[in-house]
């Protein structure tokens, strides 16, 4: 590895290489016993316990709304059958509730007709029948009383007056009046929205009446009872309001059980579209699974990926709901990631295998494919599983179950691909290695074979493939992948263009800019419209109450516990202190209001002391008069107020303030953030309540837990990468991406109108994961490079990754689809965090990171001498390599060089009659044949002679660190060098072979004549030139001069080969031939020994 030696590489290797061996040779097992495993896991689904709450799902675990709730709870208990408060609850119970807005054109509620239509519905709503165990019961049979009447909303009765209102002649006065004729006091807040009030307090217009009614929930079966009723209403509702039967009103209805049910609605939109999603992705993968070779295609693995995923996203889940884990309608969006990650890894493990050599046996292409592929894929499933493990912490329930079940997904996705697919591809490898078709198995020839034996076009297209094994190396039966040759040739020689690197840096500040711009503008909170699906009858609920009831929405109860004495002035006044700076604040009317019973309780006593003639001065008189005179069961500050068992102590008590002008989820958490700080800065212990600060309290926690998150999450992707890419810039560049594509996940995802709240925080901490698989693909296939040049690692990143990158970017945006289609905002976020990964991922893989490699190539060249530090001298000396020329078939059907820039030993044989032709005859023959044997004899000799020289040269050399390779195969430079004397030896043998190489070459010279230089190699040579020469009338043609870039050329079709020689051609000048062979044979040094 190029760029360290790693000890987890290392071992993961040899491991993922003996098991793949193992599957090779035993694939049945890997088949069969995933498949059992699976079915045994899925039978877990018969436990699955279903979880649709949204308090225990989207509140905090350890909110403070919740230890707030438990403080209030308990000294104040709701009691629904007697005691009933609206104002005074502390959870929401099970209710109905409508907003009534006109139909007509005149939009003032304050008319008759109107107020019939009211009376009409309220009776209607009243005498609803529901079934529970077999009993039918009506609204006043389950109603929540106080002092044993029907909770009862009281603005009905000015029914009574609106005649008079409707004329004018009676003004109703903002914001409490008291009926004339029933004496009710009316509190116009809670059910008139968007009231237009003129300048002396007096109603103008009421464009919306809200009516609320409550059932008992004190036990669990009231609360199933409770259920029971709400769904009659509901439907009760929703039928006169989509038949049309108010002529004059418009309701939109609600209950407590309404996000129950469009959560479970949300749930069953997406279900439908698992089929058809599975189709699309399985259409997908087979198609690109497919290749112009018909033997090499693996359509059927494009389809058994897609099994593989799905059998162990079944598995996955199966195992969580044996744990007992509850199962959400979110977790429906796990299985189409799931598929997606399965293809990913599927692709990558198909690209691996073409790499491997068709000549080898199948138990070794499976070893050498699962030690590549293997180890990349354990990268990128070890950090999605991690990321969803971060989730499991989270401080949100429905995080945590979420992240669970896709983190159990992933694992089972990995396993099951290392070995039911593992086993999958060794079957196929099988298929291929029998030469048999990929789609119906059955036996065909390879292409060249069919070109000699002159097979049709379409025969050819259609009909062959594979390899013929008599000549596996023939170019016609391996073509390189034409899409994986893209990504070498076109994109990667693209990159390398250095104003291409620029512009890719510029159009990557500008991403982040815009980005930046993105995360200036987010938004915070769970809006619960969003959590309806589109069409639902609640979403214009909730619409009606944002536009009307925002000015007065919550009613907030401050709760006072500890040993206090409340006789005690000084209490009093830190109490009374609270009360006002809270009613001081911008979230909180004015003291008209507020409900105090201590205030209204001293006030009184002060206005009628005079008759009372009561003393307050000790506690237990304090507690006396409290009781006697304000504590009766009629009046509601008795519920405020909690005494001990003996009931001379006060032990906690309760005020109210009213909230005003809330208009949005920012807004609801400043002001439960300014509203706790006074309540923690008094000296006394306070705490203050609403229901709905359960909910609220996700919106302080989404921003902090989002950040940590991704902060924890790209620090351990860092310590991953490093483990697994052994280069600190490597994994830094890994980090960077991480943090670069979350930043563009987190920004962009505003513009495209995504909250930051629960759901998307799901989904920044799964793009966690996400984020690096690209990008870790890209790096460790770079890093693991064996090219000296960055540009050719990007070349080699690309052309083994670009194409499985597209592939699995692709299948993961179709898998996700059918979150578009299912048109709920949960899944819709879903989709569009999870293509902004991707994209930005895939961009960040195939673009970004490259050039960033290549810029600042992490690679070190100590590597290097380390590497080489582990060879034999004589390896040093020759890092280069001789490749074989490649065959291809002629037209004749015969064989010849492909490229080769010399002639075959047949091609050059002179075929024509005459004494020159040397199997003219059979004695020229015979003597052209003892000649060839003793020249190739001698050129062999001398070629090993020159190789060791040139070695011993190199080995004795000054400068050990500059080569320069020498290849002396017909002993000239041997020659040169012995005279010059720098050759020296260091046994006997060795000087007494130069004693009889210095005989011969002496021998050798005493023959030559004028034409031959004194520097030939062989007398046999020249004496055959001779009697050519002599010969004029059968001379040979001028043979073609060789091309200057030398007789020894590396075939650029072929990458690995054994080194091989042929003998050069002589030209009739020795000097020329002298000269270049010399610098031919020196061009061999640019070429590499593998």
């Amino acid at each position: 590895m190029a760029c360290g030696i790693s000890c987890v590489d290392n071992t993961l290797n040899r491991l993922f290489k003996k098991l793949g061996v193992f599957i090779g040779r035993h694939p049945g097992y890997f088949l069969i016993v995933p498949v059992l495993l699976a079915l045994l896991c899925m039978t877990g689904f018969q436990q699955i316990k279903y979880e649709i709450d949204p308090e225990y799902l989207f509140s905090p675990i350890r909110g403070e709304g919740k230890t707030e709730r438990a403080v209030v709870e308990e000294f104040f208990k709701v009691n629904y059958t007697h005691r009933f408060n609206v104002g005074r609850i502390t959870r929401p119970g099970r209710f109905g509730r409508v907003i009534i807005v006109s139909k007509d054109s005149d939009s003032n509620l304050l008319r008759r007709e109107v107020f019939d239509e009211l009376r009409e519905l309220d009776e209607i709503i009243q005498n609803t029948t529901a079934t529970y165990d077999g009993e039918e019961f009506t609204y006043r049979d389950a109603c929540a009383k106080w002092e044993n009447e029907c909770y009862f909303n009281d603005i009905l009765n000015l029914d009574h007056i609106i005649d008079d209102v409707e004329s004018g002649t009676l003004n109703l006065t903002w914001p409490i009046m008291f009926n004339p004729v029933t004496w009710d006091a009316h509190t116009f807040p809670v059910y008139f929205g968007g009231t237009q009030v003129s300048e002396d307090n007096m109603i103008v217009s009421v464009p919306s009446l809200q009516l609320v009614y409550f059932v008992t929930a004190d036990t669990k079966r009231q609360d199933e009872r409770g259920a029971a009723w709400e769904e009659a209403f509901l439907e009760i509702m929703g039928h006169y309001e989509d038949n049309n039967l108010f002529k004059h009103i418009s309701i939109a209805r609600f209950a407590s059980r309404t996000l129950d049910h469009e959560l479970e609605k949300n749930t069953k939109s997406v279900v439908p579209y698992f089929s058809s999603t599975f189709l699309l992705i399985t259409l997908f993968s087979i198609i690109t699974c497919m290749m112009g070779d018909v033997v090499r295609s693996k359509p059927w693995l494009g389809l058994m990926g897609n099994v593989s995923a799905v059998m162990a996203t079944a598995a996955g889940f199966g195992l969580a709901m044996y744990l007992g884990i509850e199962f959400i309608g979110i977790n429906l969006a796990a299985p189409f990631l799931m598929i997606g990650i399965g293809i990913d890894d599927t692709f990558v493990m198909l690209a691996a295998w073409r790499r491997t050599s068709v000549k080898l046996p199948v138990p070794e292409r499976m070893g050498h494919m699962m030690s590549e592929a293997a180890v990349s894929i354990t990268i990128t499933s070890i950090t999605d599983m991690i990321s969803f493990w971060i989730g499991v912490v989270s401080p949100f329930q429905s995080v945590r179950i979420f992240c669970t079940y896709s983190g159990l997904a992933v694992a089972f996705t990995y396993l099951w691909h290392i070995t039911f697919f593992a086993g999958c591809m060794a079957v196929s490898g099988y298929r291929e290695k029998k030469n048999l078709h990929a789609i119906f198995h059955c036996k065909i020839m390879p292409e060249s074979v069919a070109i000699k034996e002159k097979k049709s076009w379409i025969y050819r297209k259609f009909w062959t493939g594979g390899i013929n094994r008599d000549d596996p190396d023939n170019p016609i039966d391996n073509k390189e992948h034409m899409l994986m040759a893209f990504f070498k040739d076109y994109v990667a020689s693209f990159l390398n263009k250095g104003w291409v690197k620029a512009l890719v840096i510029l159009i990557f500040c500008a991403y982040l800019g815009g980005a930046c711009y993105g995360l200036t503008n987010i938004k915070e909170g769970l809006e619960r419209r969003k959590l309806s699906k589109d069409g639902s009858y609640s979403i214009e609920f909730f619409d009606r109450e944002d536009a009307y009831y925002r000015e007065f929405p919550y009613r907030i109860q401050v709760v006072v516990t500890g040993d206090l004495n409340y006789s005690d002035p000084i209490t009093q006044m830190q109490i009374e202190i609270v009360m006002q700076q809270l009613e001081n604040t911008s979230y909180v009317t004015s003291p008209l209001y507020s409900e105090s019973w201590l205030r209204s309780f001293l006030s009184y006593v002060e206005r009628n002391n005079d008759y009372l003639n009561i003393t307050l001065d000790s506690e237990q008189d304090f507690i006396d008069a409290l009781k006697e005179y304000w504590l009766f069961p009629a009046n509601p500050f008795s519920l405020d107020v909690k005494l001990n068992e003996n009931g001379t102590r006060i032990l906690a008590s309760r005020f109210m303030v009213q909230a005003i002008n809330i208009t949005d989820t920012n807004h609801e958490k400043e002001m439960l953030h300014d509203l706790r700080a006074i309540c923690k800065a008094a000296p006394i212990n306070i705490t203050i309540f609403n229901p709905y600060f359960v909910f609220f309290d996700q919106f302080e926690l989404v921003r902090p837990t989002a950040l940590q998150a991704m902060i924890i999450g790209a620090i351990i992707m860092m310590i991953i990468s490093f483990i697994f890419i052994p280069n600190f810039m490597c994994s830094l560049w890994v980090a960077f991406s991480i943090v670069s594509i979350e930043l563009g996940v987190a920004g962009y995802m505003s513009l495209w109108d995504v909250n930051l709240d629960s759901i998307s925080m799901i989904n920044l901490i799964m793009c966690i994961g996400f984020s690096v698989d690209f990008t870790a693909h890209i790096c460790y296939t770079y890093m693991s490079s064996k090219a000296k040049h960055s540009d050719e690692r990007v070349r080699e990143a690309l052309y083994s990754l670009g194409l499985p990158i597209v592939q699995g970017s692709c299948s993961t945006l179709l898998g996700c689809i059918a979150l578009i289609i299912a048109n709920s905002y949960i899944f819709l976020v879903f989709f569009k965090m999870i293509f902004l990964v991707i994209f930005f991922g895939a961009m960040h893989g195939l673009f970004l990171l490259p050039v960033l490699l290549s810029l600042f190539d992490p690679s070190n060249a100590g590597d290097e001498d380390e590497k080489d530090s582990n060879l034999s001298a004589l390896e040093k000396n020759h890092p280069f390599y001789l490749p074989h020329p490649t065959l291809a078939l002629t037209n004749y059907g015969s064989k010849t060089f492909l490229n080769a820039p010399y002639k075959t030993y047949m091609e050059e044989k002179d075929l024509g009659l005459g004494t020159s032709g040397e199997d003219s005859s059979e004695s020229s023959s015979s003597k052209s044949q003892r000649r060839q044997a003793l020249e190739d004899e001698t050129t062999r000799r001398r070629y090993q002679e020159g190789w060791r020289r040139s070695s011993s040269h190199n080995l004795n050399t000054s400068n050990p660190n500059h080569f320069q390779p020498i290849l002396d195969l017909y002993g000239y430079e041997s020659e040169r060098m012995w005279k010059s004397k720098r050759f020296v030896y260091d046994t006997e043998q060795e000087r007494q072979k130069s004693l009889h190489n210095t005989y011969r070459r002496q021998s050798d010279d005493s023959n030559l004549t004028c034409d031959d230089s004194p520097t030939t190699p062989s007398k046999h040579y020249n004496e055959h030139n001779r009697r050519k020469k002599s010969h004029d009338s059968d001379e040979r043609p001028q043979r073609k001069k060789h091309n200057e870039g030398g007789l020894y050329k590396q075939n650029p079709h072929r990458t690995n080969s054994q080194h091989n020689l042929y003998r050069p051609h002589k030209s009739t000048s020795q000097q020329n031939l002298h000269q270049t062979s010399n610098h031919q044979l020196k061009h061999m040094g640019d070429i590499r020994f593998d």
